[in-house]
């Protein structure tokens, strides 16, 4: 399934929020596999803030990587492979296994460890990833048309 197919059987919703948090750091895909870039979106919220599925799959991880709360849900009818929704630095409330609905809480966010944050401020990092790509989490959210606006004043 394309993505594009997959925006109008399922209307996604930001982890965290409302309202809409701000995205303090946007996605910046890597030129390489290794290559520098920022694999996700960091979106600002104070450590305590419940994280919501952005939409409803299956947990298939819960726990730590390079010492930070992790969570993936796999999201069914998304592709082969399917597309994944990651979150950290979390606490999850939810066992790998568990099904679970757009909305619903299914961690917490923590404080990073180490002396120097992922954010300047506390936030979420959001990924989203197709078997070992990538993807743009905003492709996810559904967006209204683009308006053109009359440009006024001009010579």
């Amino acid at each position: 399934m394309h993505l594009t197919t997959l925006l109008l059987t399922a209307a996604l919703i930001w982890p965290v929020g409302p309202p809409r948090p701000e995205i303090i750091r946007g996605w910046d895909p890597p030129a390489g596999p290794y290559g520098p870039g920022h694999r996700g979106l960091d979106l600002a919220a104070p450590p305590g803030t419940p994280v919501k599925a952005a939409a409803s799959g299956v947990v298939t991880f819960a726990g730590r990587v390079a010492g930070r709360g992790v969570l993936t849900i796999t999201l069914p009818n998304t592709g082969n492979p399917p597309l994944r929704t990651t979150y950290e630095p979390v606490e999850a409330t939810v066992a790998p296994g568990t099904t679970v609905t757009r909305g619903q809480p299914v961690a917490t966010l923590t404080e990073p460890p180490g002396e120097t944050p992922h954010c300047p401020e506390s936030c979420l990092h959001w990924g989203l990833l197709r078997g070992d790509t990538y993807l743009n989490p905003l492709s996810l959210l559904r967006q209204g048309p683009s308006r053109l606006l009359p440009v006024t004043g001009m010579p």
